[in-house]
């Protein structure tokens, strides 16, 4: 193994292993110390009666057993998505197969479920992508979940006292209101509806997020959108046409997004009226004078963003223009994720279908991964990673075995440089030119 890198722990629930179940989704704790793993398959089937786990390990624990979670919680559909609430750190929501948002409260063995959205005519028509949990406006405390799904459908839901989680806002993509700059071809079936694969929210506005689509295309999104949604699909609210901007493709479906958790603070003001290390890190520093002019193109890494997917390549976008500032192939087979690292603005990882965990440092190459972990021996993919921003030094990822390893990363991979976010936009600067 790498020196840079090493496997702390290989986890995995023997019973999901032995139903050749994969690892579909990784989550770790507002703690840092408990990472949650969905069990479920991606490959194509009918997996919405499929008996399938949500299993969490407590890695702070002693006498921590790999081959038994701290908790086992049964699901009766595949679990394809998972996301720990921000605060909480016993709440997980997951995303099933059947199209169900389900709550659970890890710290009730008995009886975890807390909510679920039950199978109505809001409930998503698809399996469900990803779900995110959102401050509600207002409410820096209490959440809402957010879920995508490839029926087209973005929705907002909220728990109720009676386990339900009910639909408080809803959006839906349907393909003539896409905004311009991308030919679509027509869905087989005739159908308007664009597929939702995956969602990544904005660093500096709340409101804006990235949804990746199985058209191959990034769409830059808001909660704010005014424009109703020209679909009949059924729903308890209105829905709204999220989609502000279409950026130019990747070669097939994307699985992955993830937007840059940085932006300078020398970048833009603090806005009024909002926590100070919300919208900006720390005290904004006197603005520098340049003693020579910039030439380049500024870029803020506020706006930058990551996707992966089918055609093994990762994307990196600018939000302020279509084409991608850069292309790298990292896979000759599919790429399932790719994970900005919250504490290094010029790392990120890559999960690949070859059964490598690609790590890239952009200050020693912006063309080929500074480490190439080999996850699984068989070659088998991985399917699912997610650095650990308490525990920075962590990196968990999830294969196609069953398993979910956890990466102990050395400090090259987590300590910043003096100047690296500028060096953020300044390469991406570079590579727009």
């Amino acid at each position: 193994m790498s020196p840079q890198v090493s496997c702390l722990h290989t986890l995995g629930y023997p019973p999901a292993q032995a139903q050749g179940l994969h690892v579909t989704g990784i989550s770790w704790n507002s703690t840092g110390s408990v990472v949650a793993c969905a069990y479920g398959r991606v490959d194509h089937g009918d997996w919405s009666t499929l008996k399938s786990f949500v299993c969490a390990w407590n890695l702070d624990r002693r006498g921590l057993s790999p081959r038994q979670p701290s908790a086992v919680v049964e699901v009766p559909s595949a679990v394809l998505c998972l996301a720990f609430h921000p605060m909480q750190p016993s709440h997980v929501a997951g995303g099933l197969y059947s199209g169900e948002v389900l709550v659970w409260d890890l710290s009730r063995p008995e009886d975890p479920l807390l909510w679920r959205t039950g199978l109505t005519d809001d409930t998503h028509t698809d399996p469900v992508s990803q779900v995110v949990w959102l401050p509600e406006p207002g409410h820096s405390h209490r959440f809402q979940v957010l879920s995508v799904a490839t029926d087209g459908k973005v929705l907002l839901w909220q728990g109720t006292g009676t386990g339900q989680l009910q639909l408080t806002e809803g959006f839906a993509l349907v393909t003539q209101q896409l905004p311009r700059s991308t030919k679509l071809k027509k869905h087989p079936r005739g159908e308007t509806e664009v597929g939702a694969t995956a969602v990544a929210f904005s660093s500096f506005d709340p409101r804006l997020f990235i949804l990746g689509t199985e058209g191959g295309f990034p769409l830059k999104c808001s909660l704010a959108a005014g424009e109703a949604a020209l679909t009949r699909m059924p729903s308890s609210v209105p829905l709204w046409a999220p989609a502000q901007f279409t950026f130019s493709p990747h070669g097939g479906p994307i699985y992955s997004v993830s937007c840059s958790p940085f932006h300078r603070t020398d970048e833009a003001p603090h806005k009024p009226g909002s926590p100070r290390g919300v919208w900006c890190r720390g005290p904004a520093p006197p603005r520098r004078q340049h003693q020579v002019p910039c030439l380049a193109p500024c870029i803020p890494s506020r706006n930058l963003f990551l996707s992966a997917g089918t055609d093994g390549h990762v994307h990196l976008y600018s939000m302020l223009q279509a084409p991608p500032l850069t292309s790298l192939q990292l896979s000759l087979k599919y790429l399932f994720a790719v994970r900005w690292s919250p504490v290094r603005p010029l790392v990120f990882a890559a999960a690949s279908g070859e059964g490598d965990v690609q790590l890239f440092d952009l200050q020693k190459s912006s063309q080929k991964p500074t480490v190439s972990i080999k996850q699984t021996q068989d070659e088998s993919p991985v399917y699912c990673l997610e650095f650990n921003s308490q525990q920075t030094q962590l990196l968990a990822a999830g294969d196609a075995q069953g398993t979910v390893k956890v990466w102990q990363l050395s400090t090259e991979f987590t300590e910043q440089g003096p100047r690296e976010a500028e060096d953020l936009d300044r390469l991406a600067a570079e590579v727009a030119t």
